[in-house]
């Protein structure tokens, strides 16, 4: 990851179920080794599950400052965008940004977007190829496709996060470096890496660009 993240915005998206989330919190805990202030924001307002809300507690408790959507956590299922969200681009440190999984869900940032280009930003798709709605090269680029139109930003790069979990093998992983590579030709982008739960180390060292992460989000249920 030593050329990647230099600008102010990190978008993370992908579809729902893909684990957008534990990489985004992962992320932050990594980058916050590196620079003072990181903030992440929750625009996941669609998906109600394993939200970066629910991580809240455990972010804050390492440094890392949470902008929640306003009935996180509740019992009250309307999307809504945070107040302090736009304080993402007067502060100086770096703001990550978890977005929901489709073109419903990029839509707050839409309304963002003209804010999100003048401080400059990086977008990448988790990619999690067992997933039954983008098992396949051409389903995952036709999301990213969903996304950049309802969003008006363009994805930077992918972010290869094919797992099932604690059910996760090597095999899994290592069967889906072909799709990747396919899914590469068809957007002209490239994989930034590949997550792999840390257990499966060292079968997994021998993988290009491997970044071993831990599954945070469900530990913390």
């Amino acid at each position: 990851m030593k050329n990647l993240f230099k600008k102010k915005i990190i978008i993370i998206s992908g579809h729902y179920g893909t684990g957008k989330t534990n990489v985004s919190v992962n992320l932050a805990l990594k980058l916050k080794e590196k620079y003072n202030e990181i903030s992440i924001t929750d625009l996941d307002t669609v998906n109600p599950y394993f939200r970066t809300a629910d991580n809240a507690k455990y972010l804050e408790s390492k440094g890392i400052k949470t902008i929640l959507p306003k009935f996180a956590n509740s019992n009250v299922d309307i999307p809504s965008l945070p107040e302090s969200l736009f304080s993402i681009f007067d502060s100086e440190g770096k703001a990550i940004v978890d977005v929901g999984g489709d073109d419903d869900g990029a839509a707050p940032l839409g309304f963002m977007r003209k804010r999100v280009e003048e401080a400059g930003y990086e977008m990448y798709c988790v990619c999690n190829f067992c997933r039954p709605q983008t098992s396949t090269a051409e389903e995952t680029a036709c999301l990213m496709g969903a996304i950049e139109r309802m969003s008006g930003l363009k994805f930077s790069g992918l972010i290869n996060n094919t797992n099932l979990s604690y059910e996760t093998t090597p095999e899994i992983v290592l069967s889906s470096i072909p799709k990747m590579e396919e899914l590469e030709k068809i957007t002209g982008l490239k994989t930034v890496f590949t997550t792999a739960l840390s257990s499966l180390s060292p079968a997994l060292d021998s993988v290009p660009d491997i970044v071993y992460i831990e599954n945070i989000t469900k530990q913390l249920y």
